[in-house]
């Protein structure tokens, strides 16, 4: 009894333990109580679709206790500039957006609700979901700090 007691507080608190920030440091991955699996990742640099003078930048996939893939792209700096989410249900995504959520709860404001995917953004803040009932896909970043070379299609 006492074990299922602990399991159900463990699973109430899991949802509130953090991901990455955007334009944060990224998460502690492993460490982190949500975090299932981590695996930092670095990206391609291929000359074709990265020119020689483009800054460099990793990525770190988790999957979270909800079974939600997140990754992080992190500039050397440790700021990450872009996440991207896919899963059964969208992230907690005032953890993930940090001081960027609000832009992305006026941007879902300023639609009509049912009408396709979320599409919206401006030079500091640009945000792509989409979704239906188990399946959850999307993205965020920050322009300003995307790396020379690198298009948000690039992102996985």
């Amino acid at each position: 009894m006492r074990f299922l007691k602990i399991a159900m507080l463990a699973a109430t608190l899991l949802p509130l333990a953090s991901h990455a920030t955007l334009g944060g440091a990224p998460s502690a991955g492993a460490a982190s109580p949500a975090m299932v699996r981590a695996t930092p990742q670095s990206a391609p640099a291929t000359p074709a679709t990265q020119p020689a003078n483009a800054a460099s930048y990793s990525m770190h996939q988790a999957l979270d206790a909800n079974g939600v893939t997140i990754r992080e792209y992190v500039l050397p700096g440790n700021v990450v500039f872009a996440v991207t989410w896919d899963g059964p249900i969208r992230p907690d995504m005032t953890t993930l957006l940090g001081s960027y959520f609000p832009n992305f709860a006026n941007a879902g404001q300023n639609r009509a609700q049912g009408t396709g995917p979320l599409i919206d953004g401006n030079d500091d803040f640009r945000v792509e979901s989409a979704g239906r009932l188990g399946r959850f896909s999307g993205m965020a970043w920050l322009p300003r700090l995307m790396p020379a070379g690198v298009r948000p299609g690039d992102l996985q």
